[in-house]
């Protein structure tokens, strides 16, 4: 690089840093102002250009001095915004839920019904976790589709609030999962597995899990129908062929067929049908 192409990219570099400080000295300029006008103009600049940090910390500066105004439904909005810009999802929750209460009928009532819902799916956590914000995203949504049912809104929050609840399902399938894995163990675990996979499949009937869940519920069966008392192993087969026929119907081409048709022949040997 030559002696021309080292001063330009110096004069860049100048230019970039003398416009750093600018910003930086505007920003603090309009911390220390006492207009709040300015500050809620520059404010919304700052949300527009993404500088959401600055944006919330101005509009909380003027939230008091507009409280009680036209402008303080604005303000509570843009401020559910800049959370959410910074992905603060429990805070964005916070403002848009205070929204709602304050404005229950105002123009970005839509959006803030909805965003309730959206900020808690965002905040979710993994399905070994406790899911009570899993559960409250759903009420959310539930909540906002009845009130909007044909928002622009609505699709999403029918696709997310599906996520949620598999989310859900998923949560509960693990648990019968770690049943099934323990047996009989300190007791009859796989009856407990059946038990959680039954709820399940009637708590949340159109889950993505509900072939996992019915696999289970027979395996389960048939388990029990191995382990059982020779006076009880007949009453124990005929349930675990009953269970097998329910799995076959509903998922006849199941990756699991084989084995299923495998378990029908030992019940059978049982049954002696």
């Amino acid at each position: 690089m030559g002696l021309f192409g080292k001063m330009r990219n110096k004069g860049l570099f100048i230019l970039l840093i003398m416009v750093f400080l600018t910003s930086c000295g505007e920003y603090q300029q309009l911390l220390k102002s006492r207009d709040p006008e300015v500050k809620y103009q520059a404010a919304l600049r700052y949300f527009n250009d993404k500088q959401y940090v600055k944006a919330q910390t101005l509009l909380d500066d003027v939230s008091s001095y507009y409280k009680g105004t036209e402008r303080s439904e604005d303000i509570l909005a843009y401020l559910a915004r800049s959370y959410m810009g910074q992905k603060a999802y429990e805070s964005a929750t916070d403002y848009y839920q205070a929204y709602v209460r304050n404005y229950p009928k105002g123009k970005y009532a839509t959006e803030a019904y909805f965003q309730v819902g959206h900020c808690q799916y965002l905040d979710s956590p993994d399905p070994r976790l406790d899911q009570q914000i899993t559960r409250k995203a759903i009420e959310a949504f539930t909540q906002f589709v009845e009130l909007y049912p044909e928002s622009p809104y609505a699709e999403q929050a029918y696709s997310e609030m599906s996520e949620l609840y598999d989310k859900l399902a998923l949560k509960e399938l693990k648990s019968a999962q770690l049943y099934y894995n323990l047996g009989t163990y300190l007791g009859n675990n796989y009856l407990s597995c059946e038990v959680v996979c039954k709820n399940a499949l009637k708590n949340y009937p159109s889950n993505a899990y509900r072939e996992d869940f019915s696999w289970l519920v027979l395996q389960a069966k048939y388990q029990q129908m191995l382990n059982s008392f020779e006076e009880k192993k007949v009453e124990r087969a005929r349930e675990a062929q009953d269970e097998y026929y329910n799995f076959v119907t509903e998922y006849p081409e199941s990756k699991h067929r084989k084995e299923a048709d495998r378990m029908l022949a030992q019940i059978k040997k049982i049954t002696k049908e």
